[in-house]
């Protein structure tokens, strides 16, 4: 049976996260299927925030490919190197982009995304495996404490 993630919503991003890490470690810890623990954590992480979409790519076939999300329909594929989650799969490194219309190659799965943070998954060795995705409605809606929480929120995935 599920338990409920409790966090305070009245408080700070940094406070959020601080406060839903321990309660996704917990929540995935007692699961080993990816797919489930994937769809859970999209789940957390829109309840908390609110955010337009929240979702995971998997590279396939050097291809990322839809996984779990929460939010309106999603591209279903997207190049290694192209738009924000292929960029930011290709790098290695987290990305943040305040205006989605000023990025060289974005990929407009949905018009009403403004803003976006891409954060890769990485296995033990290092190397790739996905990308956490989250869009925003609004302009310039990710920060220093997005990219903390979140990275942290990844490192659970290392597999």
């Amino acid at each position: 049976m599920a338990e409920s993630i409790a966090f305070t919503p009245s408080a700070s991003r940094a406070t959020i996260y601080a406060e839903l890490l321990p309660q996704i470690r917990a929540l995935i810890g007692a699961e080993s299927d990816l797919v489930a623990n994937l769809a859970n954590t999209a789940a957390v992480l829109r309840e908390a925030f609110g955010f337009f979409w929240v979702g995971f790519y998997l590279e396939k076939d050097g291809e990322l490919v839809l996984g779990p999300f929460q939010g309106t329909l999603a591209c279903t594929r997207i190049k290694i190197g192209e738009g924000v989650c292929g960029t930011a799969f290709a790098k290695r490194e987290t990305l943040i982009v305040p205006n989605v219309d000023e990025f060289p190659g974005h990929i407009a799965c949905s018009s009403a995304s403004r803003s976006e943070i891409v954060v890769p998954l990485f296995a033990r060795r290092g190397t790739p495996f996905g990308v956490l995705d989250v869009d925003s409605d609004q302009l310039d809606d990710f920060g220093p404490d997005d990219k903390t929480g979140l990275e942290a929120i990844a490192e659970l995935f290392r597999n």
